[in-house]
């Protein structure tokens, strides 16, 4: 059986060296490397590229990257944690219906739905058109950061609502009578079982929302109008505009130690939960 089970996994160890384990090796070999990327010999080591990082100009789309992932992912937990909450809630025929409609969006193409944000923001735009027939004045939200956070929170909202909702459907229910056998009315019920109950959920929502939210650029190119530079932007302009492979690959590197330093601490708050939950329990 573990010979067997050793020869089912060879083909997906396999799939891991060739599409995950090689290019990133590549992207670090081009990180630490200057030349010409189509001829060999010229290539030589060399760490300016990542010296040039710490230019103010790129610590400043750094911050704006993450200053906007951090205000999409604290937006769609607020948001997101009570829908989670309601639909958990709700009869198992209601429950169903009600992620049904919530997933819809989903199953459209993610460019599509950024374009219908567009429609919806643009200056000429469906929000604009109704507030003049209302004899309201025109809101400017698009381009601009505005926009690129509202489209950030609709594409991302439904990974921090799954993953809470998965937590609080699994919550016992005969926890729940406890406390309120113990004299707990709702609101202690929540503060003190439910939302410390949903605190895995919550980690695992922040971390699927913030890390594709500080990494975009399809975003941030369409609703800010080419105007909000960030850091999945320049990474791009890198390889597509100024063919600049060396310093793309030395970005894409120090995001993705960002993003894997973001995820470790987010694990750590995770582990130290749920020490504290074992201790109370």
């Amino acid at each position: 059986m573990k010979n067997r089970a050793k020869l089912l996994a060879y083909p997906y160890i396999l799939w891991m060296a060739i599409f995950i384990v090689i290019p990133l090796l590549l992207v670090f070999f081009y990180s630490v490397t200057s030349g010409n990327i189509h001829e060999p010999k010229s290539l030589s080591f060399t760490l300016e590229h990542y010296s040039k990082f710490f230019d103010m100009l790129y610590l400043n789309v750094i911050w704006k990257s993450f200053r906007l992932a951090v205000i999409s992912t604290v937006l769609c937990l607020l948001m997101g944690y009570p829908v989670a909450f309601v639909i958990s809630q709700s009869k198992q025929h209601h429950r169903n219906l009600l992620l049904l409609f919530f997933l819809l969006p989903i199953w459209m193409n993610f460019l599509l739905r950024t374009y219908a944000w567009m429609a919806i923001l643009s200056p000429n735009g469906f929000l604009n058109k109704a507030l003049e027939l209302l004899g309201l004045p025109p809101i400017e939200i698009m381009p601009g950061q505005t926009a690129v956070v509202l489209g950030m929170v609709y594409n991302f909202l439904p990974f921090m609502v799954l993953p809470i909702y998965t937590v609080l459907s699994k919550i016992d229910k005969n926890v729940l009578e406890a406390a309120m056998d113990l004299g707990a009315n709702r609101v202690i019920t929540f503060i003190k079982v439910i939302l410390p109950l949903s605190v895995p959920g919550i980690i695992t929502g922040i971390t699927m929302v913030f890390m594709p939210a500080v990494s975009t650029f399809v975003i941030s190119r369409l609703l800010g109008g080419g105007k909000e530079l960030l850091i999945g932007n320049l990474i791009e302009q890198q390889f597509t505009i100024y063919r600049d492979w060396h310093f793309g690959s030395a970005l894409s590197i120090i995001l993705m130690i960002m993003i894997l330093v973001s995820m470790a601490v987010m694990s750590k708050v995770d582990k130290n939960s749920e020490e504290g939950r074992a201790s109370m329990w």
